[in-house]
């Protein structure tokens, strides 16, 4: 009895041992190992380089030419004594760090409020007069000039005229961000843009490619006859307006004397039969060429214009059609 007691055991031992190989057999570990380098990076946006315009008011006049205080802030007191005189000066924002930057929010304030004196001119824009508008591109080792100036206006009535001292705390903020897909150039009028750029505040499509300017954009559909045109016009890059934009020339004057020659715009307005669309209508091409069906329409040989009662608006000349619908999107095509 006992020598078979001895075996028992011996056995679950043996058993305990066996399951203890086949359990660390099944196992595994799986490892993944990797190196990452991270470049360095800088963000260095700031002032720099002011310089007064020749015909500024100088002397006791300018009791604090511009100075830049911080980086970031420029001050400057100055006195404006009669209409007519104004004070100028350029200033450089420059980027000299590793990162694209871009213009996120504008501010422009007198005495902490947005309305500015009828007396008084005051304006920042670009060296070259171009607006200053959100998005715009800052990109990395590189600047951008603005031109700051302040006019005691003479094109005003007597009565705007201020009748004590004024002392007015001017100021102009630009807020840079890291640039983004919204970024674009200051003054680029040839980057073709598609839809996911720019949104219809409709929600509405708009061509797959326009030519975007500052404040407007356009799709020009040539034609020997009468060119026409889409033209939108944009605000914080969501289309706002749209017209079908169309010419009558010279020659078809000339063969319709009841018509106007110019250039003419109609608006895809979303209200039946725009009172504008038909005055414009008329003005061209002159009521007798006009009729008003399900859609007012006017036409000669070459050039047909018209506005249904939805407020779209249709555009055909011998090569391209053009249309406007009331929502905002638009399309030309031959």
């Amino acid at each position: 009895m006992k020598k078979r007691k001895k075996t028992l055991i011996f056995g679950i031992v043996l058993l305990f041992i066996f399951l203890g190989i086949g359990y660390a057999y099944l196992t595994t570990t799986l490892s993944i190992n990797g190196v990452t380098d991270v470049d360095a990076n800088n963000w260095d946006v700031y002032f720099d380089n002011v310089n007064v315009t020749t015909g500024s008011v100088t002397g006791e006049q300018e009791i604090e030419a511009p100075t830049i205080t911080s980086d970031t802030e420029v001050e400057y007191h100055i006195r404006l004594k009669e209409p007519g005189e104004f004070y100028e000066f350029t200033i450089d924002a420059k980027n000299d760090g590793t990162i694209d930057a871009m213009i996120e929010t504008i501010t422009k304030k007198v005495n902490g409020g947005t309305t500015i004196p009828a007396y008084l001119n005051y304006t920042i824009t670009y060296v070259d007069n171009l607006p200053v508008s959100e998005n715009h591109l800052l990109a990395h080792e590189s600047l951008e000039t603005y031109k700051v100036r302040v006019e005691y206006r003479s094109d005003i009535n007597p009565s705007d005229l201020p009748s004590t001292a004024q002392s007015l705390t001017l100021s102009f903020g630009v807020e840079y961000v890291q640039s983004n897909s919204n970024a674009y150039a200051v003054g680029d009028s040839t980057t073709v843009y598609s839809i996911s750029n720019i949104e219809s505040q409709e929600g509405s499509s708009i061509p797959s490619g326009i030519t975007l300017y500052s404040t407007a954009a356009e799709v020009r559909a040539a034609s020997s006859n009468s060119p026409l045109y889409l033209k939108h016009i944009i605000n914080n890059r969501k289309i706002v307006e749209s017209y079908v934009e169309f010419v009558v020339t010279p020659e078809m004057v000339s063969a319709h004397p009841e018509m106007t020659a110019g250039t003419y715009s109609v608006r895809g307005v979303g209200s039946p039969h725009s009172p504008y669309n038909i005055a414009i209508l008329n003005e061209a091409f002159d009521a007798s060429n006009c009729f008003d069906s399900s859609v007012y329409f006017c036409a000669i040989s070459g050039l047909a214009v018209g506005v249904d009662y939805d407020g779209n608006v249709y555009a055909y000349n011998d090569d391209w059609s053009c249309e406007v619908y009331a929502d905002g999107s638009s399309y030309c095509e031959q």
